[in-house]
């Protein structure tokens, strides 16, 4: 065997790697982005293994499904909230069910470190009614991303994989088994087309068939080899994926509790009924939100057994579990070991020193000094920090492409002025079909497109469009040429700057100004590649 030292999420590539995928497809987004990053590292040169960025995370889940209809392995992974983006095709997929392995790997950021909510992607898995593996450590990550394509190909399912962000983003010793050579291997056969082809008459028949697997995937889950349960004492401890490793750091691996490890959902029901049966008293430990606590307590609670988790008080409701943490809910925090940090100043992520973003939003704001309910969407990316002094121009930023179909919402009400920001990763994202509205109803707005030409949020990924080809596609789009403007963001160009902003403030309709200027992060000389991407913070 093979042992390197890897992170969570390059455990994931290289076990998909290994179980033989001919294709890897992602879009930027923290904590998932080193996945897709390790496959294009690793196979980089190979010809045989495709591993590019995809527009979005829709794409890149159907483009995903495509391989798999056509008879081979492949691997989408993104962070939770892409996930969202990607819930169309994910929940139409356990209908038509998958042909070649389909494994979806999904990093969930409890504690918001880079993202704008904590949500749970296990409440996805049961919603789609899949298996979903939940990996305790790296060596897990691996060994159940492996396991997940042969699970996948056994149920005709896709199968989730959710790490969470101190799994994919810390390192361990990973030992990694024989690859296989799915190159050399002919594809499956094509699936019936009926299956695939969900028309009304086609989804009922199909959903009956998931509905009737469910038992199947039940079963599976109760004798899942990741799932571990070890009978002790009265109080028994039900630990899922990572928590596990919290609960031994605060109790020790010697505790006389009953614990039960899960990694598998749903949920195991013959262990935790046997735990149930075992114990008095019954705690959950759940990165997330508490979907095994929920479905254990149900409306009315376990009968003369107290439970405790996040929905008792017992753990915090959000926030990121921590060995302290967990340590404290168990009154088990070391004498002078505290929790609080209200002590250190704060230090909040700020623009980079001569980030193009910060003359255009000092233009903007100057543009908009008349007007004292200007209103100032804005978007997800390293922009987003906008908000904060000494600027302070974001008025909003909810998703993906909202900056540009939020003000056109609020043009239509009659507010006015109503301004934009948008990355142009993020424009090509989910910034177009907003777009294409707005110029069909020459909404009284202005969008400033701020192209630096990578993904600076992520890593440095590249975009799909920036400079004149991001130009040919505004114009495609419907946006009028004689309020189509491309300025480089200098402070020598801010008075002009200021003007043409005025100026198309001033244009009772759409106005679209491009502000060109790379990241200052961007190699010199660096080289545009024909592949491309975007990027989720």
């Amino acid at each position: 065997m093979r042992t390197e030292l890897l992170l969570g999420d390059e455990a994931v590539a290289v076990a998909a790697i290994d179980a033989g995928i001919r294709g890897g497809f992602s879009y930027p987004g923290t904590p998932a982005t080193e996945i897709l990053e390790c496959i294009q590292e690793r196979t980089r040169g190979c010809g045989t293994v495709w591993a590019q960025w995809s527009a979005n995370e829709k794409v890149a889940y159907e483009e995903a499904l495509g391989m798999s209809y056509a008879g081979r392995r492949a691997l989408v992974c993104m962070k939770h909230v892409g996930l969202n983006v990607a819930a169309d095709p994910f929940i139409n997929s356990a209908l038509t069910g998958v042909n070649g392995g389909l494994v979806l790997a999904v990093a969930d950021d409890p504690g918001m470190h880079s993202s704008q909510n904590e949500q749970d992607s296990r409440f996805y898995a049961d919603f789609g009614k899949i298996l979903a593996l939940e990996p305790s450590n790296q060596q897990e990550a691996y060994d159940f991303t492996r396991a997940a394509f042969d699970v996948s190909e056994r149920f005709g399912l896709p199968v989730m994989v959710r790490l969470v962000t101190r799994l994919a983003h810390s390192r361990a010793n990973v030992r990694m088994a024989e690859p296989v050579d799915g190159q050399a291997s002919a594809p499956r056969p094509f699936p019936d087309p009926r299956d695939w082809t969900l028309v009304p008459l086609n989804a009922r028949r199909r959903f009956r068939r998931l509905l009737s697997m469910q038992g199947a995937l039940a079963g599976f889950s109760n004798e899942w080899h990741g799932n571990e349960l070890s009978l002790r004492g009265q109080r028994g401890i039900i630990a899922c994926g990572l928590a596990i490793n919290y609960v031994r750091e605060a109790l020790g691996d010697a505790a006389a509790d009953t614990v039960l490890k899960i990694t598998s959902y749903p949920p195991p029901v013959t262990l935790i009924r046997r735990l149930v049966e075992h114990c008095s008293e019954i705690v959950v430990i759940e990165e997330g939100y508490p979907l095994v606590e929920s479905r254990l307590g149900g409306l009315l609670g376990l009968a003369g057994k107290p439970l405790h988790g996040k929905l008792s008080g017992f753990l915090p409701e959000c926030g990121e579990l921590s060995p302290d943490v967990v340590s404290a809910a168990f009154g088990r925090l070391p004498a002078g070991v505290t929790t609080a940090l209200g002590d250190l100043p704060p230090r909040p992520p700020s623009l980079c020193k001569g980030c193009p973003h910060s003359d255009t939003f000092r233009a903007m704001l100057d543009a908009t000094r008349a007007y004292p309910r200007a209103l100032l969407f804005s978007d997800i990316g390293c922009y987003t920090l906008g908000c904060l002094p000494p600027f302070e121009a974001v008025h909003s930023c909810v998703d993906m492409g909202s900056s540009i179909a939020m003000a056109h919402g609020a043009a239509q009400a009659g507010a006015f002025p109503v301004l934009c920001t948008i990355g142009d990763s993020t424009f090509t994202h989910s910034g177009m079909t907003p777009l294409l509205g707005a110029a069909r109803a020459d909404a009284d707005m202005t969008v400033l497109i701020l192209d630096n030409a990578t993904v600076g949020m992520t890593g440095g990924q590249e975009t799909l469009a920036t400079g004149d080809e991001l130009m040919v596609l505004l114009r495609g789009l419907g946006v009028r040429g004689e309020h189509l403007h491309m300025v480089e963001p200098l402070p020598k160009h801010h008075g002009r700057f200021v003007e043409l902003i005025s100026r198309e403030i001033a244009h009772r309709g759409l106005s679209v100004i491009v502000a060109r200027r790379p990241c200052i992060q961007i190699k010199p000389g660096r080289q545009r590649p024909t592949a491309v991407s975007t990027g989720q913070p």
